[in-house]
């Protein structure tokens, strides 16, 4: 069975990555890529931790 699935999560670039993302325009696409983490100990929220981006 397919089912689409829609959510928001919060996304967060440092060093290189952040540089990256800086130089790109609204509405541009992208592939980001990285890993989820808890957004810290007491609040459960999902974090992507993008290590890089790519222009689709």
């Amino acid at each position: 069975m397919q089912r689409q699935v829609q959510c928001v999560v919060t996304a967060l670039a440092l060093g290189e990555a952040a540089q990256q993302v800086s130089r790109l325009q609204p509405g541009q696409t992208v592939r980001a890529e990285g890993f989820l983490a808890q957004r810290s100990l007491k609040i459960a929220q999902l974090v992507l931790h993008i290590d890089n981006v790519t222009l689709r």
